[in-house]
């Protein structure tokens, strides 16, 4: 991205920049926000460090990029329905997000992106993984790209890789839809509305089965789908410090939040940005 007006400094071949030189809590003109949305395009997830965002601040900013949307099973934050914490504590064992996915892709309308704000990290550990979609669609053969074409998938919330991470949460800050079980269905490659590039849209953790196949005849091509799209000259890695915010664009990303920090606690809020119908 040419002539941005702030550093871009990207952390892996495949996806992933850093931006330096713009402050998120400042009223940033419509051109500064205009050239972050690229950023976001071009580098498919975008991080910032050292910035001051309390709840407002970050509610505000989220709202220059899109519309913020409530998360279906927890709580929001006190005053901020939009603001989940996605938390893990010192005694808990499993982490929420903890396994490859695209945010709440069982909804019929998934979120275009998600900002995820570090406001207690451990001293190490922690760190998230990216995967650009794109690449994995477009690494597939001829004839597996024409295999897929046309396939939809079935997402659900109910799939145990993902329940599992979020029982913690729910215990302490679940909603009263907590226990409803929501499923949708999507093109197994979707087109990116923005962009116009095509990107696998399945995920380990959402995805139960190939749409008109049982769950056992979808696993083989699942399964192969699964490990294809996180190899990781496919991805990149970012190590958390206080006050640092990543925004994906969750149309073409998948990520994974890394446990391997016991008996430590890691505190961070999250806001989702409404989407479009996958096509």
């Amino acid at each position: 991205m040419r002539n941005a007006p702030f550093e871009i400094r990207p952390i892996a071949g495949a996806i992933g920049a850093e931006l330096y030189g713009v402050t998120l809590s400042d009223d940033l003109p419509g051109e500064i926000i205009s050239a972050i949305r690229q950023a976001l395009l071009d580098h498919l997830v975008i991080f910032f460090r050292d910035q001051d965002l309390p709840p407002v601040r970050l509610l505000g900013f989220a709202r220059r990029l899109g519309t913020p949307i409530e998360y279906p099973f927890l709580r929001g934050i006190e005053g901020f329905p939009e603001i989940i914490n996605v938390a893990k504590f010192e005694h808990e064992t499993v982490n929420f997000g903890g396994v490859w996915h695209s945010d709440t892709t069982y909804l019929e309308e998934p979120p275009m992106a998600t900002l995820l704000v570090a406001r207690e990290v451990p001293e190490a550990g922690g760190d998230t993984l990216f995967a650009n979609q794109y690449l994995a669609y477009e690494t597939l053969s001829e004839t597996m790209r024409g295999v897929l074409a046309g396939l939809r998938s079935v997402s659900s919330s109910g799939k145990a890789d993902a329940s599992r991470t979020r029982e913690d949460r729910i215990r302490s800050d679940g909603s009263a839809d907590a226990c409803k079980l929501l499923v949708a269905e999507h093109p197994v490659v979707r087109t990116h509305p923005e962009t116009g590039r095509q990107a696998l849209y399945i995920n380990r953790a959402h995805t139960v089965s190939i749409a008109g196949m049982t769950p056992e005849e979808s696993l083989p091509l699942l399964e192969f789908l699964f490990r294809h799209q996180v190899r990781p000259e496919f991805t990149c890695r970012f190590h958390w410090t206080p006050g640092a915010l990543a925004i994906w664009d969750n149309r073409c990303v998948q990520h994974y939040a890394v446990n391997d920090y016991p008996g430590h606690r890691r505190i961070m809020q999250r806001i989702t940005l409404a989407g479009d119908k996958p096509r």
